[in-house]
């Protein structure tokens, strides 16, 4: 079941960064179904946050999907190589985003090794954010798109992630940021730790 518009419009993208994790990240792109299990993710706080592309208010072409309602994605582009996928959440208006690290393949595996050209799935197929939105067929064109399309949507699969299980730290590349490199915004969780049989392909 996609997940409903009220998940993303909340006022606390560090929830909403949490409450990620275990969520099941879906694209249909050109016919090809992809799923994951969302493992890794990072927390922007918008107009405060030093890290984020909106901070201060920035609102450029590019920025522009994280102004508007939750619920949307925006992905940009990262030393022009790179697509980045992120969640926008909050209101209109307010800037928030959870960019996407890493998960785990739930559905199309084979979809994802042939765009990711690697012949076997391993650890490294989804690490990292640039890796995970080549897998799953994300590029800069989903950029505004609802989650509640049929191209690019997060569903509930029922999966309870532990406080317990989560790891929390510092996010990755973000040393610019000066103190606010140093929050905790970055969540983590050991595939492990989720039910078995809710992860079978």
């Amino acid at each position: 079941m996609k997940l409903r518009n009220n998940f993303y419009l909340r006022d606390d993208v560090v929830a909403v960064g949490r409450d990620l994790l275990g969520k099941v990240l879906s694209t249909e792109i050109h016919g090809e179904l992809t799923k994951i299990v969302i493992t890794e993710t990072e927390a922007y706080a918008g107009v405060t946050d030093k890290a984020s592309h909106a901070f201060g208010g920035r609102r450029t072409r590019r920025t522009e999907p994280m102004f508007g309602r939750g619920g949307a994605a925006y992905v940009y582009l990262c030393y022009g190589i790179h697509h980045l996928f992120n969640v926008v959440t909050n209101v209109e208006g307010t800037p928030d985003a959870v960019l996407i690290r890493a998960g785990h393949p739930l559905e199309g595996a084979d979809v994802m090794l042939a765009r990711r050209d690697k012949r076997i799935v391993d650890s490294k197929l989804l690490a990292g954010p640039g890796s995970l939105a080549k897998a799953l067929g994300i590029t800069t064109g989903l950029t505004g798109h609802s989650l509640q399309s049929d191209e690019v949507w997060i569903e509930d699969h029922g999966i309870d992630v532990l406080a317990n299980d989560i790891q929390a730290g510092p996010r990755v590349g973000v040393g610019y940021a000066q103190e606010d490199a140093l929050l905790p915004y970055r969540f983590r969780v050991n595939i492990s730790s989720c039910p078995v049989e809710l992860l079978k392909d």
